[in-house]
């Protein structure tokens, strides 16, 4: 079928593309090549998407682009385009956020539904959740996030579920947790930690290490994706996570294993807008979407290691 994948030069939408197109669909990707990091690396990220003649590409910003051609005809339509970084939606950055994340989802929505209401879903964040007191954190637990990225995101959910019971729109959100694996994005804690181990250079760790996070690997994260939107209960929402709590304090321990390199750690205050815990309960997603994390974090950590370690 055909199929339209917003954010689609990114770390999830890149490999979402190439799933799809190994599928045999025809995938017509959206991108904004914003300069949140370098082109260079979202476009190595659709090299292989390039060489198949299923794939077209759209360069723009959602809100800005005319949809109707674009989603004719469109059977499945995966939102994944956004404006990324928590730390960075501080500020005078915001309208970037508000632009990107909120503005560019009802403009999407709004042409999901001109278009005959294809099959949506949205890429939502863990960030929507905020310091849940309770843990593992289910999908119906208060949603407080403590930055305005996760302000943005759990907006852009709120219309999703708008669109869907006032339109009948077939829509459905998943909030990731921490989504690792090759091409992840170099802002990112991982490929920071792993590029430093290659280079031999300094690791900036923010807090005591004690944090914990529910990793998921980006080929789990895909599948979960694509089971969405073919089995997932419209107007639902789900959470998508690897299934541990692992303290960044163990995570550096598991990159010494992996890399073979001795890490030089340096600790710095708590940056405002990181959570301090997450641990998701995916009971629903393994229900609906058949959702199962297949890789450890040690095969994981080492397949990412890999690719780090082909960069220049």
């Amino acid at each position: 079928m055909k199929v339209v994948v917003t954010g689609v030069a990114g770390f999830i939408g890149s490999h979402l593309a190439d799933a799809l197109l190994a599928d045999g669909h025809r995938v017509v990707g959206i991108d904004a090549f914003v300069d949140y990091y370098p082109r260079a690396l979202k476009e190595a990220n659709l090299r292989r998407a390039r060489d198949n003649r299923a794939f077209q590409l759209v360069e723009g910003a959602v809100q800005d682009l005319d949809l109707a051609g674009i989603l004719d005809g469109a059977g499945q339509v995966y939102h994944l385009g956004a404006q990324a970084g928590v730390r960075a939606s501080w500020g005078r950055e915001f309208g970037l956020y508000t632009q990107h994340n909120v503005l560019a989802t009802q403009r999407l929505l709004e042409a999901a539904v001109a278009a005959g209401t294809p099959r949506l879903v949205y890429a939502s964040s863990s960030s929507v959740y905020g310091d849940s007191r309770v843990l593992p954190i289910r999908e119906d637990a208060p949603c407080s996030p403590v930055s305005p990225y996760g302000v943005t995101k759990l907006a852009a959910e709120h219309l999703v579920q708008l669109y869907g019971h006032n339109h009948g729109l077939p829509v459905v959100s998943l909030r990731y947790f921490t989504v690792y694996g090759p091409r992840q994005r170099p802002d990112m804690a991982f490929h920071r930690f792993l590029r430093a181990a290659r280079d031999g250079e300094t690791i900036r760790m923010f807090g005591d290490g004690e944090q914990t996070r529910d990793f998921t690997f980006v080929g789990d994260a895909v599948a979960a994706t694509r089971a969405a939107a073919d089995s997932g209960r419209p107007g639902c929402v789900y959470n998508v996570g690897g299934g541990d709590r692992v303290p960044l304090n163990r995570v550096l321990g598991l990159i010494e294993e992996v890399t073979g390199r001795r890490l030089v750690v340096v600790r710095e205050e708590v940056q405002k807008g990181d959570m301090r815990d997450t641990f998701a309960d995916t009971t629903a997603a393994r229900r609906d979407l058949g959702f199962q994390s297949t890789r450890t974090l040690p095969e994981g950590l080492a397949l990412e290691w890999d690719w780090i370690r082909s960069l220049p």
